[in-house]
């Protein structure tokens, strides 16, 4: 394996923004390949897809009802003859002539010459008569030609993720099958003498790693296929060891050991063997971070602490896989909402507080969780979402609009559950 130098100053603090825009100065779309369109939930599109034929193909109804022409029911009431039957799925040339109409089933092709259906609730029918005493408006329960989708619209553009309603749409249009990126491979290794994977006996002095787990369960969410390095003593040669034993993935996460501390060895090797920089980002939680290369490989140090951790992920690890993939909109989204309990900060770094986003009276309120800790997992547990409080803010106060991000595995808050 190959492992090119670096420069092993540690640089002045850094924006968030800045070290986001490295990151993603690293990272590139992965080549395109197709795949049946049920493989594709969650991947970005590589090419535009457009609609070969209109949505709907055909005039069809939107009721279950009487397929009738308007002007027979312009005297009310009205008497129609039933001559027949349409179910969904059927079609027929057959022309409806002047009095008559026909059992229509929603879906079904509407009949030529019947420009409006009667659903089943407002009309009376007896033997092959129907009566009609309610006004009939021309279209009415109709769907058009192509009144969802023109023929050659775009139904979906390049770097568009495939969700479950474009599935559906991609489907309607008759995409069996789409372009798309492949899904990043993400080798994850943790470091740290204290850890230990879990279900092995818990000595003095070491805790299991939750670190794995969790950024696996990000990957995923992110869209990559996570893989495992294990577990990483302080040693710099188990620690290369293992990320030779990688082979090629396309983006390294290592978490732990890139802090100021004696045996933080993590970014002591990649300084050595790979063109890494450690900086300290301008944020809360998750300062400590490692960007580079490894091999021309991308690779993101994050910070050994769980909350932390996660946050940076989100932060960091979640553009560059998101842009992996191919994605136009690789950060997470923000929101706006009603904070209900004040937060104060420290001026000069972004602070990404856990909370509780509801919605309230019609409008988004959010609650800041108790535990804050940058070691603390069970208030990302209890959290659906992150309070962004910016650089150039010590404090905002109850009723102050602010900005937040939807985790990604995002569960409804404890009101809702209630209700």
């Amino acid at each position: 394996m190959t492992w090119e130098r670096v420069n092993a100053e540690r640089e002045e603090p850094i924006s968030v923004d800045l070290a986001q825009r490295r990151i993603l100065s690293l990272v590139h779309p992965l080549p395109a390949h197709t795949v049946p369109l049920a493989d594709a939930f969650g991947l970005a599109l590589a090419a535009d897809v457009r609609a070969t034929v209109p949505i709907p193909p055909f005039r069809n109804s939107a009721m279950d009802g009487y397929a009738v022409r308007a002007v027979d029911c312009a005297d009310l009431p009205a008497t129609l003859r039933i001559i027949g039957q349409v179910a969904a799925g059927d079609w027929t040339e057959e022309d409806i002539g002047s009095g008559a109409t026909i059992r229509i089933m929603t879906g079904a092709p509407v009949p030529n010459g019947t420009d409006a259906v009667i659903p089943f609730e407002l009309v009376q029918a007896k033997a092959d008569t129907l009566l009609v005493s309610s006004p009939v408006r021309p279209g009415a329960n109709i769907r058009l030609v192509g009144e969802d989708i023109e023929a050659g619209a775009i139904v979906a553009t390049v770097g568009e993720v495939v969700s479950a309603a474009l599935a559906g749409a991609l489907a309607a249009v008759g995409a069996a099958q789409v372009a798309v990126r492949r899904r990043p491979r993400v080798a994850i290794l943790s470091t740290g003498d204290e850890l230990v994977p879990p279900g092995t006996p818990l000595k003095p002095g070491k805790i299991w790693d939750a670190n794995a787990p969790m950024l696996a369960g990000l990957v995923r969410l992110a869209g990559g296929e996570p893989h495992s390095l294990g577990i990483a003593a302080d040693v710099a040669d188990d620690i290369r060891s293992r990320l030779t034993r990688a082979g090629t993935p396309d983006l390294y996460i290592t978490s732990g050991g890139v802090s100021a501390g004696d045996f933080d060895m993590v970014k002591d090797v990649l300084r050595a063997d790979g063109s890494v920089s450690v900086c300290q980002v301008q944020m809360k939680p998750g300062r400590p971070l490692a960007i580079g290369t490894i091999n021309e490989i991308p690779m993101i140090g994050l910070p050994g602490n769980p909350a932390a951790a996660y946050v940076s992920f989100l932060q960091f690890a979640w553009p560059a896989i998101r842009r992996l993939l191919g994605s136009a909109r690789p950060s997470l989204d923000e929101i706006d909402a009603v904070l209900d309990a004040p937060v104060s900060d420290r001026q000069g770094r972004r602070t990404f507080a856990r909370g509780v986003l509801e919605s309230r009276g019609g409008r988004m309120t959010v609650t800041p969780a108790v535990r804050q800790g940058s070691a603390m997992i069970r208030g990302l547990v209890e959290s659906n979402c992150l309070i962004v409080i910016p650089e150039d803010r010590e404090h905002v106060s109850a009723g102050d609009l602010v900005s937040v991000q939807l985790l990604p595995d995002a569960r409804l808050s404890h009101s809702q559950r209630r209700t």
